[in-house]
């Protein structure tokens, strides 16, 4: 017993004699002897959103599964040629699901006895369309008119995530410096370099904007107008700045 207890306080030792200089970083102390001041600032910045993620796909019925599964056949690789054709990179279209299988009785119930024997089986497939935001309402159209049926919603990001968070930091530093100055003036001091910068916390936020929502095309031939999102993203930091 007294063998394990020397092992426990040896290996609590050593755990605590690697933990301290990792603490004393992360632990700086400000105080009339360094001559310090922290403070901690919280800034945004608001982007619209440059890559659009298009859902795309469809749902197709059929009175048996051979017959249900060759019409499908047709409309997946229909769609897939639209796109291409219309420029889309191949390597920008993601498979996302697809699925074949019997319609159950419950489901066509309401439906009239010619509409339930066409509806035996059951075709989906979707895709993913990675493209700039400009595209979108392109794309959206050239799957649509290509035959899926069960396409529309997009996922707004950022080509460059860091660039956005790069951005917030700085203005948040820059906020941390402003509010450093005061509080140092207000005795008489004076901000010197930043000594140490941390950060906190960040977020995003998907921000709507006017017209987001779809609207009815004004000709057969005319897209859905859509609006990319606004993204928000927000930092928090740490600031130690010196005292002059």
């Amino acid at each position: 017993m007294i063998a394990v207890l020397r092992s426990a306080l040896a290996a609590l030792a050593l755990a605590t004699a690697l933990a301290a200089p990792l603490l004393r970083a992360q632990n700086i102390e400000v105080n009339k002897d360094n001559r310090t001041v922290a403070v901690t600032a919280t800034e945004h910045v608001i982007v619209t959103a440059d890559i659009a993620t298009v859902h795309i796909g469809y749902i197709t019925y059929g009175r048996d599964r051979d017959t249900t599964y060759a019409n499908a056949t047709k409309l997946s690789n229909g769609i897939i040629q639209a796109l291409t054709a219309s420029g889309v990179p191949a390597d920008s279209i993601e498979s996302d699901n697809q699925s074949i299988e019997p319609i159950q009785n419950f489901q066509v119930e309401r439906l009239s006895p010619t509409e339930a024997a066409n509806r035996k089986y059951q075709v989906q497939q979707s895709w993913l369309v990675r493209t700039a935001s400009a595209s979108a309402a392109k794309i959206l159209d050239t799957a649509v008119l290509a035959g899926a049926n069960q396409s529309g919603q997009i996922d707004w990001s950022l080509k460059d995530e860091s660039a956005s968070t790069a951005a917030a930091a700085s203005r948040a530093i820059q906020h941390a410096h402003r509010v450093a100055i005061q509080m140092v003036s207000g005795f008489g001091g004076k901000v010197g370099a930043l000594l140490y910068a941390s950060n906190e916390s960040e977020s995003s936020t998907i921000r709507p904007v006017p017209m987001m929502a779809m609207h009815k095309a004004a000709s057969e031939n005319e897209p859905l107008a859509i609006s990319p999102r606004r993204i928000e993203r927000s930092v928090t930091v740490r600031a130690i700045f010196a005292i002059e």
